[in-house]
């Protein structure tokens, strides 16, 4: 080319750029060995969006596919770049998003936890305040609704008011059924929970964790930060006091890109927030049943016992995330804790002591009694009761037993040791000594005769005293 063309070739980009752009391509990439075959890799990929996730072509798969089936005789390279940039093709892309005060998020995650020397899984519910990044943490035994609801309750009480709204993902605790409109049927416990607390519901996309990305993270932040090392507690209750108390500290804390504290854009949340209710939500998942012939109501998979006079009778259910309460018309007649495993029977011994004390021969057998574990004079208590008075004994023992459906184990277990220590041996004594131990009086027991009631002189009956009887009679009528 003359020197002139190309001074003149350069004049024009000179005049448009005040530095040459550098080489810049005019015309698309060829691939000849790749092109022919692309159809079939999109064929594929498109394909593979009714797959798992975990069973999708891989750039190694479809590059032995491609070599084995079609004949392909490029490079695996080329088949990874062209992979590689669809997927960035195809990458989303999200707006910023401002938070208001007075808004939250919520959202439940996972971690392995020790609470009463039992590892196990704990599910913790998270709620954010994304104006001002305060949070609040609890964990449960399982995510079921009645934790989502328990869980709500104990922040608003944290916080001291009720948010605006919260967003929520679609999980089947809170939301029944997603109609074809996009609008969502609420679950019975959650709808309610709502209308109590007058909070407006929103929703995330579903499978989209980017719609309420700020409590996304913050599970992860719960997770590395409260949850490493593993966490060891005696009771879920002393768990949660701590958390709390994690999330106080966390306060303090500046975040990157603020110049206040959480604390202090807390308030400005707080500002917008509503009042706490006259009386927070009754948090339990309610249900009917009907006592079986051995006095057991099933709740879930689990079977729950209730004195025996309330058999063969319907009965209400009230279930919370770690109790479960049953009743018979206005009455609660048994509370147990929740079990949170399969398929297990639940018992209360006490609630069979008035059977077994006519079924006597049921009592070394009777499954409420297997592994209730009472003070050890309970069982020189009966050795005793049964040596002297053989089965009358044991009817005696399973009685001064039944004194638990009125007394605490501490009292009866003093009433039971003071007995064998004065050798009272017997029901009426051990009842005796109770009530005097719950009234605050001395005992008035006659250790020399049985039933070991105080003693009264009572003289025999003689003939001279009905003559002296008489005999005074007459002198008075004279």
């Amino acid at each position: 080319m003359p020197r002139n063309c190309a001074v003149s070739a350069v004049v024009p980009l000179l005049r448009t750029f005040s530095v040459p752009p550098g080489y810049r391509r005019t015309a698309e990439v060829r691939r000849p060995k790749l092109d022919p075959f692309i159809p079939i890799i999109e064929g594929w990929l498109e394909a593979d969006r009714s797959m798992p996730r975990k069973q999708r072509h891989t750039a190694k798969r479809v590059f032995d596919r491609l070599r084995d089936e079609c004949g392909f005789t490029g490079g695996y390279t080329i088949i990874k770049d062209y992979i590689r940039e669809r997927e960035r093709r195809g990458q989303e892309v999200f707006v910023p998003l401002a938070h208001p005060p007075g808004h939250a998020q919520a959202d439940f995650g996972e971690a392995m936890v020790r609470i009463g020397g039992v590892e196990q899984k704990a599910h913790f519910f998270v709620l954010d305040l994304p104006h001002s990044d305060a949070c609040y943490v609890r964990a449960y035994p399982a995510a079921v609704a009645e934790a989502w609801v328990d869980g709500h309750i104990h922040a608003f009480a944290f916080f001291g008011a009720v948010p605006q709204s919260i967003v929520y993902d679609n999980d089947r605790c809170l939301v029944a059924k997603i109609l074809p409109d996009g609008t969502r049927k609420r679950a019975a416990l959650f709808s309610g929970f709502l209308s109590h607390y007058l909070i407006r519901d929103r929703y995330g996309r579903p499978g989209k964790g980017n719609d309420k990305g700020n409590v996304e993270g913050l599970v992860g932040y719960c997770r590395r930060n409260f949850m490493v090392p593993l966490p060891e507690f005696a009771t879920w209750e002393a768990f949660n006091l701590w958390l709390e108390e994690q999330c106080r500290k966390r306060q303090q804390d500046v975040l990157r890109g603020e110049g206040e504290t959480i604390g202090e854009r807390l308030q400005r949340d707080l500002a917008e927030m509503r009042s706490l209710p006259a009386s927070p939500f009754d948090a339990c998942d309610q249900d009917t049943g009907r006592v079986s012939s051995q006095s057991l109501v099933r709740y879930k998979t689990n079977d729950y016992s209730v004195p025996v006079a309330f058999a063969h009778q319907d009965v209400w259910i009230r279930a919370y995330v770690h109790d479960v309460v049953i009743g018979c018309r206005g009455e609660v007649i048994a509370r147990h804790p929740r079990c949170w495993d399969r398929d297990e029977l639940i018992f209360n011994p006490i609630h069979y002591l008035p059977l077994l004390e006519q079924k006597l021969n049921a009592f070394d057998q009777a499954a409420p009694l297997q592994g209730w574990e009472l003070p050890e004079e309970f069982a020189t208590l009966r050795r005793l009761m049964e040596a002297r008075m053989n089965r009358h004994g044991r009817r005696e023992y399973v009685q001064v037993l039944r004194l638990l459906e009125t007394f605490d184990l501490a009292d009866l277990h003093a009433a039971v040791k003071q007995a064998l220590q004065m050798g009272a041996i017997g029901f009426d004594a051990v009842k005796h000594l109770l009530l005097c131990r719950v009234e605050h009086r001395p005992p008035r027991l006659d250790l020399d005769c049985y039933p070991y009631l105080p003693r009264t002189t009572v003289d025999k009956t003689r003939p001279g005293s009905y003559m002296r009887l008489l005999s005074s009679d007459a002198e008075d009528a004279a």
